[in-house]
């Protein structure tokens, strides 16, 4: 009978560290995502500056 409690309470514990690393995983997945978004923003963030600079001066000077 013991062995079955002791069985019974494993599995409940083993549940319960079981959603604890999946929490953590996925933490560390959104945290890798955020850091991908932070670098292509830096690296892209020149090269659009200047393409819209290049749109809005040549609107204002009506030429195409």
């Amino acid at each position: 009978m013991f062995d079955f409690l002791k069985t019974v309470i494993n599995a409940r514990f083993a549940k319960m560290e079981e959603r604890g690393a999946s929490a953590v995983e996925y933490g560390l997945l959104i945290a890798g995502i955020a850091a991908l978004i932070v670098v292509a923003v830096f690296a892209l963030g020149p090269v659009l500056s200047g393409q819209f600079e290049d749109t809005c001066a040549t609107i204002n000077s009506g030429s195409c």
